[in-house]
């Protein structure tokens, strides 16, 4: 049995999920101070695993990135336009707050080694594989 760390964002979208449901049917949803969790795609390589994150519309100084007991975790504050006005608007989709997500890594890994980097909106973090032992040659000297 392996034991995974509780991460308080499952319970987070489950209330959400429960909320639009209501939101929905009594009436449109006000997104301003709901959290929101960016979209990602994991995928293995022969050397690396490598997380993609979809976060547009911020710095990359306003992202944290954290390794702590085989987790990785990433985190930011998405700022919103709460200045703008909603008269005239039809519709608000995009989403702003808090976010955080987090994904257990395998025992694979070089946690020491991992690498990031965010341009047009992805971050892209490379989790390095540990290099596979190779088998070693001993010659035998024939007297």
């Amino acid at each position: 049995m392996r034991l995974v760390k509780w991460n308080p964002g499952y319970m987070r979208t489950f209330h959400r999920n429960f909320d639009d449901l209501f939101d929905e049917f009594f009436g449109t949803p006000d997104v301003r101070d709901r959290s929101w969790v960016p979209r990602v795609d994991v995928t293995e390589h022969e050397d690396r695993f490598e997380v993609e994150a979809e976060i547009p519309g911020m710095e990359k100084n306003e992202i944290a990135i954290e390794v702590q007991d085989r987790m990785l975790a990433i985190r930011g504050e998405k700022k919103g336009d709460e200045e703008k006005k909603t008269e005239g608007c039809h519709i608000r989709e995009r989403h702003w707050g808090r976010f955080e997500r987090t994904f257990t890594l395998p025992d694979n890994v070089e946690v020491d080694k991992i690498d990031a980097a965010y341009k047009n909106g992805v971050l892209t973090i490379a989790i390095p594989k540990i290099e596979k032992a190779k088998p070693k040659e001993i010659k035998i000297d024939v007297k």
